[in-house]
């Protein structure tokens, strides 16, 4: 089944998105959420191994979903959005529920290896959709819509987490990923594609991105402005614990689990908010600056928390979240307006998981500089430098609001 495009903010293939970055969300946050107690079950108690190996799995899971943006975006270029959709959450399904069954510390980053890279095609060709079979009016807020559903994920997450051990939390995220696959079955394939697939055109050609001067710096620039998203999240919630103890002194218990909860209700909004905000400006880059700005405020406040109660600091990370969920969905929302339809799925699959696998050097300079300085240190400076880069790369950004999606890149 072809389809035309839609003014409405609701259709079958947002509700298919939504529900699949869902479960997309309730992994990642999960892992944030059971990380010390499932160490801790597997036998790892001492505070700095609990750190260092639970950077470690983080990796490994990010490493996944790089490596599957790239495979999935290709593919999805190449045979078809809807057969990708399918593939990658039975894959994320079942390492999710063998998750569940892990016993050493390298099934379980293996395991989180290749949940990564099953779950990595589930946000960029589901955003990919939706910008193909949406009008150019709509498309911002059809995105926003399924980022600010999906983040809700991680409020299941938090409540899975809390009511049944880390186990019983793994196997309830591959069940949800089998259970979408049955809403799967009523979405149809994008009309934008079905007249490319037919093109005797280059498809999913992951490399012209580096081998054009104009693609190549669209590209890096819309991941380098996305990066700060991930530093709140990776850095200033998932690690909140360790900051409010040895770095802030907040007079007080700070669970992670909450603060992660509190960052991503605040997302939620800020998907929304931001989807609207972009909407009545008519523009992508505005709110994106404005996202960016709004996180570098913000972290000045969190890095200023000297003693602060545990109430006041999950107030910052909620409010840390809006901006931060914000900036994520006009994110995706842009790099699919981007590139023509011939390797659009390939870039808006990429290159949130490209962001995603920022993680994995701002966790390695979060503990180089730990080791020459100290915690406190460490996250300034890690901040302070994504962020700029970040403002520097939303300013050389094309403005894509309106821009007609119906072309095939030249390759």
């Amino acid at each position: 089944m072809k389809s035309s495009p839609s003014p409405k903010f609701i259709n079958i293939i947002v509700i298919a998105a939504a529900l699949g970055y869902f479960v997309d969300i309730y992994d990642l946050i999960l892992f944030g959420i059971v990380k010390n107690p499932s160490l801790m079950d597997l036998g790892i108690t001492a505070k700095d191994e609990l750190f260092s190996k639970g950077n470690f799995l983080l990796s490994m899971q990010m490493a996944g979903m790089l490596i599957g943006g790239i495979v999935w975006g290709i593919l999805s270029d190449k045979k078809g959005r809807l057969s990708i959709l399918f593939i990658t959450i039975f894959l994320y399904s079942i390492a999710n529920i063998a998750n569940g069954f892990a016993q050493t510390i390298d099934q379980y980053a293996w395991l989180r290896f290749i949940a990564g890279f099953g779950l990595s095609g589930e946000l960029g060709v589901g955003i990919t959709m939706v910008s193909e079979v949406m009008t150019k009016e709509s498309r911002g807020m059809g995105a926003s819509i399924v980022s600010g559903i999906g983040i809700a994920g991680s409020t299941l997450a938090f409540l899975v987490a809390e009511q049944f051990n880390w186990r019983v939390a793994f196997w309830t995220g591959g069940g949800l990923g089998l259970l979408l696959l049955f809403l799967r079955i009523a979405v149809y394939e994008s009309g934008m594609y079905e007249k490319t697939k037919s093109a005797a055109v280059s498809k999913g050609n992951f490399l012209s991105l580096f081998t054009n001067k104009k693609r190549f710096k669209k590209f890096i620039f819309i991941i380098l402005l996305a990066v700060p998203t991930w530093y709140t999240v990776s850095v200033l919630a998932i690690n909140s614990t360790s900051f409010a103890q040895d770095a802030l002194k907040i007079s007080g218990t700070v669970k992670a689990s909450t603060s992660v909860m509190l960052h991503y209700i605040g997302a939620a909004i800020g998907s929304l908010l931001f989807g609207y905000i972009s909407m009545k400006l008519k523009s992508r880059k505005k709110p994106i600056i404005i996202g960016l700005v709004v996180i570098a405020v913000l972290t000045i406040f969190y890095f200023s928390l000297f003693g602060a109660s545990p109430t006041f600091f999950y107030t910052i990370l909620f409010l840390l979240g809006i901006p931060m969920g914000g900036l994520w969905s006009i994110f995706i929302t842009t790099a699919s307006e981007q590139f023509g339809t011939n390797i659009r799925a390939t870039v808006t699959t990429s290159a949130p998981n490209f962001v995603r696998g920022g993680t994995i050097l701002i966790t390695y300079l979060l503990g180089v500089l730990t080791v020459q300085f100290n915690l406190w240190w460490a996250g300034v400076i890690v901040g302070f430098v994504f962020i700029v880069i970040a403002l520097f790369s939303a300013f050389l950004t094309e403005e894509t609001y309106g821009k007609d999606l119906d072309y095939i890149e030249d390759i």
